[in-house]
């Protein structure tokens, strides 16, 4: 997938039809009232002085279920973009939406109205997990509207979460492989999170509903991530973006909630990749490579480097190095990683 910058415009539950279990999109975004057209496209200016590559720029309108929005209202907002569009200051619209709110009519009015890109929340396609999550729609429904949005010609994103109710490891693979099945442009994965003021917290506070612990999760990413990578399909986001209010003690109650989520998952898949490339070490160990995978590798509070040298039993250098790849001294020898 090309790299854009991306200008986030957030729409707070707008246009969504149902009041899935997990969802307040005020206390996600921040946001508690509508973007007015004029405050939008102050936002657009002020973020376009912000870029400093010549990457193609893409609004993103995010939040709630656009395309479950009355069409004169999409219109609005589509259009308070389309100045920024023929100034050629913007290449193209994205907008995140349900899969029961996409038919072959409002993606003609997407296309005509300058959207590329479709982000689809599916979540799981597990039957009981749809339904514990109120999410008001069926499996069977996603795979043929994925295909009529690549058909058409938009760029396909899919989002996935993990640990919703009745969810299971198994259940989110299976999740994963018919989501891959798909062949979407990129994925977002997001374990779920008990956030205030949701049907979810209130199953929570009378114990109803048990989040994943943070080391589940992990566990739950590590199996389900590479499934992802060996198809080619880039993640780019896990976990919810770290805002004030989206913060351990302020409006997540609970969950596996982590400012390095993803890193934590991607530290402890390189722990178990060195470990099975250098099984045993007699004499002495260290690594050298490039900064990210030795960064890596040492991981988040040294998560990866403890890993190790407990595995291993000796104290094990780190440094970074211009190599393309992640080297180890073995007992005097070197092994690529």
């Amino acid at each position: 997938m090309s790299k854009k910058n991306i200008i986030p415009i957030f729409v707070p539950h707008e246009g969504c039809p149902e009041n899935c279990v997990f969802c307040n999109q005020k206390r996600i975004t921040g946001i508690e009232t509508t973007l007015s057209i004029d405050a939008m496209q102050k936002l657009i200016r002020e973020q376009l002085r912000y870029f400093a590559n010549e990457a193609p720029v893409e609004v993103a309108l995010y939040g709630g279920s656009f395309t479950a929005l009355k069409q004169e209202t999409q219109e609005r907002f589509l259009e308070g973009i389309e100045p920024f569009i023929v100034s050629k200051d913007v290449a193209s619209i994205r907008i995140s939406t349900r899969p029961d709110a996409i038919n072959l009519s409002e993606l003609e009015f997407l296309r005509i109205h300058h959207v590329r890109t479709i982000e689809l929340g599916i979540q799981s396609l597990d039957e009981e997990v749809l339904s514990g999550s109120r999410r008001g729609y069926h499996a069977d429904i996603v795979a043929p509207v994925a295909a009529l949005i690549k058909r058409k010609g938009f760029e396909l994103g899919l989002q996935q979460m993990l640990g919703l109710p009745k969810d299971t490891l198994k259940k989110s693979v299976a999740t994963a492989r018919s989501l891959i099945a798909m062949e979407p442009n990129f994925v977002r994965i997001y374990p779920t999170l008990v956030i205030k003021d949701t049907p979810l917290a209130r199953a929570y506070s009378r114990g109803g509903y048990e989040p994943l612990s943070l080391e589940d999760a992990v566990v739950w990413l590590k199996t389900i991530m590479p499934l992802y990578d060996k198809a080619g399909i880039p993640v780019i986001r896990v976990g919810l973006q770290v805002t004030e209010s989206i913060n351990e003690g302020k409006d997540v109650l609970a969950g596996p909630f982590h400012p390095a989520l993803r890193e934590l998952a991607e530290t402890e898949l390189l722990v178990e990749r060195v470990i099975a490339t250098v099984p045993t070490v007699k004499y002495g160990l260290s690594f050298r490579g490039p900064g990210r995978l030795i960064s890596l590798l040492v991981g988040n509070k040294g998560c990866g480097r403890q890993r190790l040298e407990t595995y291993y039993n000796m104290k094990i250098a780190f440094a970074f190095a211009d190599e393309g790849h992640l080297v180890a001294d073995v007992d005097g020898k070197d092994v690529i990683i």
